[in-house]
């Protein structure tokens, strides 16, 4: 007996070190190729000079949030078109502040890194802002009728309606100390993507805990954007902390919400009559043509697809926007000659109405090149990331292999000397015609760039040019010298102590 079982033991032992051994020689390729690839790619960083960097922190003991911007701006400066930044020991990244390099970069699909977008995958999915290959380009195609100007026409009133209740809210303010306006800019704006996304009216504005969802979207804006300025390599544990536990069931809320909308909206499709109600609405919202829109096999997106598509809408469309504008009005505030010019352009488009139409946006001319040269000294994204799947080269001949990161910083190419003329200056006509005809086409980049650019920038400069036309009719801007704002990086550009401005009514 004992004998059998000898006999019967002997090869799962002589399986077990089998596997083993492979299991060793499988480790030890991957080491080889990691250190092979890792070569590679320091060797391909070296023709590009940037600051000393240290053994263990790379470059993060030199950054911090407050003075990040400058210091990479500086940087910019002292390393011509890109330079590396190291996160530590391990995961370098090229810089890359140039209209040349940006357009060599942003003219491929290559995905989007996992730092920092991976913080972002619990709450929004596998939506349009993190997918890539062929399903991004899917979804791009199926997204792109949602953002007709047919649709956007639509939405001008709903935005209106929601810049109306801050202004009301900023109207009862009859203190003489300045207002903070972020905050207040941020809950108007997605109270406004609440009404395109799902014809959904809530009182976020006036009641700050009026509704679950609402609260959850806010506070996962903030926690997301809390997380990124606070990375380190101890996030591996970030769930087990107090503010990953409020991050998952902050999800939670508004996927089950989200969830719950789209059931009931695909009820009613399923039903004709309901259909066809839907169909003659004054306005077709977000959901609806998604739930619609259908590719050349009649194939529509899934449950989840549809969720992460909705959800991306919601985080996109609102924290970004809100950043827009408000800088916008810190500009104005400090260019009191621009404000009143462009008070006077909107007093002669609308005269006596207080209520913005579709067509009065084409004719706020000086108006909008005022947003964009708001928009290039504050870009609300103010970088975007990209890891190569393909080989790149520049056209000074330097190239960079695939598995590169690459970050394109939208702040210093928009402070990039070699491009713009005295670039700390606040000069719409810079955007008149004539500039904007001898500008590198990647001069300017608040909304990106290529095929991976913002698909709703129509959206959201339509929002912009609303909230500073109503804003404008009702208030004259002043800024606040004792509260200057401190500006940091996040996944937008925000101030780490809010934006503060007087605003007195205008009679």
């Amino acid at each position: 007996m004992a004998s059998l079982l000898d006999n019967l033991a002997r090869p799962s032992a002589v399986v077990l070190q089998l596997s083993v051994v492979l299991g060793v020689i499988f480790m030890l390729l991957k080491v080889a190729q990691f250190y092979r690839e890792r070569k590679k790619l320091i060797k391909a960083l070296e023709a590009f000079p940037g600051p000393p960097k240290h053994w263990l922190y790379g470059h993060n003991h030199l950054l911090n949030a407050e003075k990040m911007l400058n210091q990479l701006v500086s940087w910019a400066e002292e390393y011509p078109y890109a330079f590396p930044r190291w996160f530590g020991p391990a995961l370098p990244s090229l810089v890359v502040h140039h209209p040349e390099y940006a357009k060599s970069l942003l003219g491929q699909t290559d995905r989007k890194p996992n730092v920092p977008y991976k913080f972002l995958v619990p709450w929004i999915g596998q939506g349009l802002l993190i997918l890539d290959g062929t399903k991004w380009f899917q979804h791009r195609k199926l997204l792109t009728p949602a953002f007709h100007y047919d649709v956007l026409k639509s939405y001008v009133a709903l935005m209106s309606d929601s810049v109306k209740v801050m202004l009301d809210k900023w109207g009862k303010n009859t203190e003489t100390k300045s207002v903070e306006l972020f905050q207040d800019v941020s809950l108007m704006t997605l109270d406004s993507i609440m009404k395109c996304a799902f014809s959904y009216n809530a009182n976020c504005q006036t009641q700050s805990n009026s509704d679950h969802y609402i609260r959850a979207v806010y506070d996962l804006s903030y926690l997301v954007s809390n997380r990124i300025q606070t990375f380190s390599y101890k996030d591996i544990f970030y769930d087990l902390t107090h503010k990953g536990r409020e991050f998952q069931d902050a999800c939670k809320l508004a996927h089950t919400h989200t969830d719950k909308v789209i059931k009931e909206r695909k009820m009613l499709l399923s039903n004709e009559k309901e259909l066809d109600k839907i169909q003659k609405k004054r306005h077709l919202d977000f959901l609806d043509i998604l739930l619609c829109t259908k590719d050349a096999n009649g194939v529509g997106l899934s449950d989840e697809d549809l969720r992460a598509e909705v959800d991306t809408f919601m985080f996109a469309g609102h924290d970004t926007t809100a950043s827009g504008i408000s800088w916008l009005f810190y500009c104005l505030s400090l260019h009191p000659e621009h404000q009143q010019r462009c008070r006077e352009e909107i007093q002669g488009i609308l005269g006596d109405r207080d209520t913005v139409e579709w067509e009065d946006l084409g004719k706020m001319t000086y108006t909008t090149m005022c947003i964009k040269e708001s928009l290039r000294l504050f870009p609300p994204v103010p970088s975007v990331s990209r890891k190569l799947s393909k080989p790149v080269t520049f056209p000074d001949g330097r190239s960079l292999p695939a598995g590169c990161q690459v970050a394109v910083n939208i702040f210093a190419i928009h402070r990039n000397r070699d491009v713009w003329e005295d670039p700390e200056i606040y000069d719409p006509l810079r955007f008149s015609p004539e500039n904007s005809a001898q500008r590198h086409s990647h001069a300017f980049l608040p909304f990106s760039a290529g095929s991976r650019n913002c698909i709703g920038q129509q959206f959201a400069m339509n929002e912009i040019k609303v909230a500073l036309a109503l804003t404008l009719l009702r208030f004259q801007l002043y800024p606040d010298p004792s509260k200057p704002p401190t500006l940091i990086p996040q996944i937008i550009l925000r101030s780490r102590n809010g934006i503060h401005l007087h605003l007195k009514k205008i009679h």
